[in-house]
């Protein structure tokens, strides 16, 4: 019994000395994928520590010393990379990881889905940076709004968003922050919708062209699909697209598609521009992810007609769309698109699925029936007035001419005084912008100013696609100075640097007018508007309408004065005057359930 005794006593005392041979005595602490056997065994050791002999064996205990400073230093180069100070200062810490674990055999696998995983993971290690600047006080919220006339509309019981006042107020990621590098401040209508916005409540805003519609709406798409990107399975069947953006002409859409785009590379996420006069062929490639790009397309911009064409040919699917936007929603509707706007949302999530937001420049009761119908308690953001109004930098100056003949010989004059003045040297400050109300007449101008050896460029309805985008894009490069166009550049297009607007003919309704002279004097600088105004067939009826405009902004009426001064009542756009507003509008859609 004596000897049974001793034994056990020099194999504690073996044991003792080991454990004081390390730097740390901390016997019980464990790896983190130590077996249940091991554990026991030093809960044991620990034990025996305590009332172990002094004795000092050499050979055993240099044999367990060997073999803990084995195990020590393969612990350490397993954990180097990521936790070298630690390991050197604790190499027996219980947070390292253990170095006997098996890595499992790597599973092949196609380039498809690489490329595929590739752009998942892009999207879901976008981590959002965590907002740095303080939400403005109430007084500082309603300064900012009495400052630039905004005017919020808010549900009963919805509590009145605080607008942000900074872009580092934004929860978003970094290389999204990114793309407000360039700007000092949020405009108006992106500060006050962005709070709404980004809470996925709906959203209505009204306010001029310029101001920047495009990012209030673009920011909160781009953040909702970096946040549900997390929450998708990896390999999702069918459509993967979660954004649509419906605007009303070609021009317009591929200017869109293009900012969506570059907000969406740094993440994986692919947009198109989906519009008529061009092949569908591109179009349903990049709908179906066949770029082998390793983007993944959640983002379309188009127009209705070819929207909607698409979608009943099978080639678009809609049925994921969370987040919907109508840009310019008033022009889509004054050009009949009302139809076949409430057929596309039909094809999208409803009710409370889908978040939808309009934006306009004006608020006239079509718009707001549109609203009332597929919008839940929305929140409407205005920016000066409810009515169109024209862009307060812009200078108008009205010609009145008793002879149209003589035009010709005004513009030559006008673009001999202009061109030189803007250009200082520089192509790229001269341009100037020359609105024709028809085709054919578009197409006159250009050719005479050709002769006259200007550098100009044509943009009508009767231009293939492809002419059309390569005219906007000279001009916007500078290496055209000049651009006659129709009204299809009228709206929503970001050209810089236009100098000065020319409308050879006027427009046919005084909301075009308003448009056409805001392609100048954007981006805070100012500009120049020249009407040429003969009062011959529909213009003699908009005299009224024009003075009104012109004396709100504070310039010379009196050449209109000898036309009749009343103003026409607005027409529907699709109804005209026979168009009955007193007519109850259901709420919603109706489903009949067989």
């Amino acid at each position: 019994m004596t000897a049974d005794m001793s034994t056990a006593d020099a194999t504690a005392h073996k044991k003792s000395k080991k454990s004081k041979s390390k730097s740390k005595p901390t016997p019980a602490t464990t790896q983190a994928d130590v077996n249940v056997g091991e554990v026991d065994a030093m809960a044991v050791d620990a034990a025996e520590d305590l009332s172990a002999s002094e004795k000092k064996p050499k050979k055993k205990r240099k044999r367990d010393t060997e073999d803990a400073g084995a195990a020590e230093v393969s612990s350490a180069k397993k954990d180097k990379k990521k936790r070298k100070k630690d390991s050197e200062s604790a190499p027996g810490s219980s947070e390292d990881p253990a170095p006997s674990e098996a890595k499992p055999p790597k599973e092949k696998k196609h380039k498809k889905d690489k490329k595929h995983k590739k752009s998942e993971e892009t999207v879901a290690s976008a981590e959002p940076v965590a907002s740095s600047s303080k939400a403005p006080s109430p007084s500082e919220a309603e300064a900012f709004l009495k400052k630039h006339e905004v005017t919020l509309h808010v549900p009963d019981g919805v509590p009145t968003p605080t607008p942000m006042l900074s872009f580092k107020q934004l929860d978003i990621p970094a290389e999204l922050r990114a793309a407000f590098d360039g700007f000092k401040e949020p405009t108006p209508i992106q500060a006050c919708s962005w709070p709404p916005a980004l809470e996925g409540r709906d959203v209505v805003g009204i306010a001029e062209t310029g101001s920047g519609k495009t990012l209030a709406f673009g920011l909160p798409a781009l953040a909702r699909i970096i946040q549900n990107a997390s929450k998708e399975p990896k390999k999702q069947k069918g459509t993967t697209v979660s954004v649509l953006v419906v605007a009303p002409t070609r021009e317009l859409a591929i200017q869109t598609h293009e900012t969506l785009e570059q907000l969406g590379a740094p993440f994986g996420i692919a947009s198109v521009a989906v519009f008529g006069g061009v092949d569908k062929a591109p179009q349903i490639k990049t709908l179906k992810n066949a770029n082998k790009d390793g983007r993944t397309t959640r983002i379309i911009v188009g127009t209705p007609g070819r929207l909607l064409d698409l979608v009943n040919d099978g080639a678009c699917d809609l049925s994921r769309v969370s987040y919907m936007v109508l840009d310019e929603a008033d022009r889509m509707l004054d050009k009949g698109f009302e139809n076949d706007i409430r057929a596309i949302i039909g094809h999208t999530l409803q009710g409370a699925e889908r978040q939808t937001l309009m934006f306009s420049a004006t608020w006239p009761d079509a718009v707001r029936r549109l609203a009332a119908t597929f919008q839940h308690d929305p929140i409407r953001v205005t920016v000066g007035s409810d009515d169109l109004t024209a862009n307060s930098r812009v200078e108008q100056v009205v010609e009145v001419f008793d002879e149209p003949r003589s035009k010709d010989s005004r513009l030559l004059g006008h673009l001999k005084a202009l061109l030189p003045k803007n250009s200082k040297g520089n192509p790229e400050d001269a341009r100037i912008l020359i609105f024709a109300l028809y085709k054919k007449e578009a197409t006159r101008v250009e050719g005479m100013l050709k002769s006259k050896g200007f550098s100009v460029m044509g943009l009508h309805g009767d231009m293939s696609q492809s002419a059309r985008m390569d005219a906007l894009q000279r001009f916007k490069s500078g290496a055209s100075t000049l651009l006659v166009a129709t009204d299809v550049a009228a709206r929503g297009l970001d050209i810089p640097n236009v100098a000065a607007v020319i409308n050879y003919t006027f427009p046919l309704t005084i909301e075009d007018y308003i448009h056409r002279i805001g392609r100048t004097g954007r981006g805070g600088k100012s500009g120049k508007s020249i009407t040429f105004f003969t009062g011959e067939n529909h213009e003699r009826s908009l005299a009224g309408e024009l003075a009104r405009v012109l004396r709100e902004s504070g310039f010379e009426e009196e050449g209109l004065k000898k036309f009749p001064m009343t103003i026409k009542k607005k027409e529907h756009g699709a109804y005209g005057a026979f168009f009955r507003d007193d007519i109850p509008v259901p709420k919603g859609p109706t489903k009949i359930t067989f």
